[in-house]
């Protein structure tokens, strides 16, 4: 039997740890189990039950306070999960007790980890051998709405990490109970965004001059061209919106193709039981 797991990215603030609580809880009333494993060493507070969590295994003050490394922020949380790699074995056993098999991975922010060095590629890699279905979740807040060029640098990380990933990948656009009601009107065009036209908006070709508009032009021929990035909304209000996302990634790692034969067994067992009642 496979197992299924969601890793969770996006930027630093962009709602990660509230997503994955989101989905715990929204399964909780679809009576589906789902399991959450931090793998954020700098992360302090969660609004849902953590079944296992790299911190146990290394902090990032570990790295940060140590007087032979001397790292900062950013170098002691690729050291963290470098150190995670080189002991994959910890990974492996926590994952061998949970009796669940949908796991939701709350991963860093920091982009180099998607881009520079090859710690989440080697993660997706070791899942794939212990038979996960994997599916990459990489969410953008609301703030990333304000003006078309800081969207498009979204756009970018998101393309940046699914590139890097080469798995199924859903892009999540976050927070958008924090959106007016005027801003909400404006949004389906960044959710599956003419990335030409946004940037034409904002830019003044005689401003920026030539060079500037033909990088712009080229940016957004290679992410219109091959509709490369769409995102999904999530309000955390709206259940509709989280069942919307949670079925487009479910079908993206083919979650309950396997348990649908089990599911009509039990309920003809039920039914059995209910006609054998009637005598």
């Amino acid at each position: 039997m496979p197992r299924y797991a969601q890793l969770v990215m996006g930027p630093a603030g962009c709602g990660k740890s509230t997503y994955c609580s989101n989905i715990v809880k929204h399964c909780e009333v679809l009576k589906r189990s789902v399991q959450v494993v931090n793998l954020d060493p700098a992360a302090e507070h969660f609004d849902y039950p953590v079944y296992a969590d790299i911190r146990e295994l290394i902090q990032i003050d570990d790295a940060m306070e140590d007087e032979d490394l001397h790292f900062g922020p950013n170098g002691g949380l690729v050291f963290c999960m470098e150190y995670l790699m080189q002991n994959l074995d910890w990974l492996h056993e926590q994952l061998d007790d949970v009796e669940d098999d949908y796991i939701l991975f709350d991963l860093p922010g920091q982009i180099e980890l998607y881009t520079h060095i090859p710690v989440m590629r080697q993660l997706v890699d070791s899942l794939q051998n212990w038979n996960f279905r994997v599916c990459g979740v990489f969410l953008l807040d609301a703030q990333f709405l304000i003006e078309p060029s800081k969207f498009v640098s979204g756009i970018l990380t998101a393309l940046s990490a699914m590139v890097s990933m080469e798995i199924p990948h859903v892009n999540v656009m976050s927070k958008l109970d924090l959106l007016s009601k005027k801003d909400r009107k404006g949004l389906e065009r960044y959710l599956e965004p003419d990335v030409k036209s946004l940037l034409t908006e904002e830019f003044d070709d005689k401003k920026f001059g030539h060079r500037f508009k033909a990088l712009n032009t080229a940016m957004a021929s290679m992410i219109d061209d091959y509709s490369l990035v769409t995102f999904l909304p999530l309000d955390p209000n709206d259940e509709d919106s989280i069942n919307n996302a949670l079925i487009q990634i479910d079908n993206a790692i083919q979650y309950g193709e396997d348990l649908e034969p089990r599911e009509y067994r039990e309920a003809d067992d039920i039914s059995a039981d209910d006609d054998s009642g009637m005598d």
